[in-house]
């Protein structure tokens, strides 16, 4: 992607066009295709997730590449929780396993700050992992795209 294209939705934001964002969002990350994943984030884009920091597209490719090799099966949901003209909210759960077999279920929030040509300049996440029994998965889709008639989060009672 060129400095000069833009990345839509764009703020400021509606309802409808957050919405669409933090789909967006779920859809890219649930590709687990770190290059592609980071051409969504400004080349100076500022992140926060755990302990982890990154100040540059790819310091988060790199953050990525290293997450989607750890968590295995990874499966994502994501639910715009609130926004204004270029911030948006989001809550979300994905499920996982690591390289034992144990799966996990990861809860976070994470806040985001869009440049105006629709780039994630800024994320700052807090993520918790709940230990779960493969039986306990709710996330069963095939990898991928989460098909749009799956339940999302509140519909699941997460």
């Amino acid at each position: 992607m060129s400095e000069s294209e833009t990345r839509p939705p764009l703020p400021p934001f509606d309802h409808e066009s957050a919405t669409l964002k933090v789909r967006l969002a779920e859809d890219g990350w649930n590709s687990r295709n770190a290059e592609k994943v980071s051409l969504a984030y400004t080349q100076d884009t500022k992140w926060r997730n755990r302990v982890d920091f990154a100040v540059n597209r790819a310091e988060a490719a790199a953050f990525l590449t290293r997450k989607w090799n750890k968590e295995l099966e990874y499966r994502l949901i994501k639910e715009l929780w609130a926004f204004t003209d270029n911030r948006i909210a989001v809550r979300y759960a994905y499920e996982w396993h690591d390289d034992s077999g144990n799966w996990y279920r990861s809860y976070g929030n994470e806040n985001w700050e869009f440049a105006n040509d629709g780039l994630m300049a800024h994320r700052f996440a807090c993520v918790n992992d709940m230990p779960i029994k493969e039986s306990e998965r709710k996330f069963r889709w095939p990898l991928g795209r989460r098909p749009d008639d799956h339940p999302g989060l509140s519909d699941l009672g997460l």
